[in-house]
């Protein structure tokens, strides 16, 4: 989806980008907003120079709420990124491209952005539970760490949550059900994804590496 409030903007991307994918647009970004809840586009490209809701408080409010935050925002302006890409970031973008765009480099980001897989997003049962977690982390050279934090969305075979250790793609951690003053022992889990990576708001995504025991699913991960 593209949030240019440029119809020449809209019409370029368009036509450099429509050829390899479905490409809707809009030059407002409250439609923008109501757009992307209800349709969940794969991408959302987006200018900061918007009239009224500006595009910073958008990628911010799409950043934010639980139906939106796990789609790539993509920042497209003629601000010089090293004024503003790392705000941007800080805000939940994923990228931050200059004007005029390099659109080989944007179709090779839009390529991999769409071939990614989330299984645990697709054919399984999931909730938005809140539930009380304790992960334990073996760092290399052997040190571990204990963090307590909520799970913001559960399934069958995993979970999405806040955590403030910087976890290495693929990291395993242990995972534990607390709460009542119990701890109940769950599983081993990998780290598949991370949302807003390098702000404080990091949200790691996490499947389980063996059948979990005591989870709030009784269906066997697939």
């Amino acid at each position: 989806m593209i949030v240019d409030d440029d119809q020449k903007m809209i019409d370029l991307f368009r036509s450099r980008l429509g050829g390899s994918h479905e490409v809707t647009e809009t030059v407002d970004s409250e439609t923008a907003l109501t757009l992307a809840i209800k349709h969940k586009p794969d991408c959302i490209i987006l200018d900061l120079s918007m009239p009224g809701f500006t595009g910073f408080e958008l990628c911010r409010t799409l950043s934010s709420l639980s139906s939106t935050s796990r789609i790539p925002l993509v920042v497209v302006s003629a601000r010089p990124s090293w004024m503003y890409k790392e705000f941007c970031m800080n805000l939940g973008a994923r990228e931050y491209f200059e004007k005029p765009v390099d659109f080989a480099r944007l179709r090779e980001y839009l390529s991999g952005v769409t071939k990614q897989q989330y299984p645990e997003r697709r054919a399984q049962r999931r909730a938005q539970l809140g539930l009380m977690l304790k992960l334990r982390v073996t760092e290399e050279g052997g040190n571990r760490q204990e963090f307590l934090t909520v799970s913001e969305d559960v399934s069958a075979s995993g979970f999405l949550c806040i955590c403030p250790a910087e976890l290495r793609p693929g990291a395993i951690v242990e995972v534990s059900l607390t709460g009542g003053g119990q701890e109940r022992r769950v599983g081993l889990a990998r780290m598949v994804r991370v949302d807003r990576p390098g702000t404080p708001a990091r949200r790691y995504g996490f499947q389980f590496v063996e059948t979990p025991s005591d989870w709030i699913f009784n269906e066997k991960k697939a």
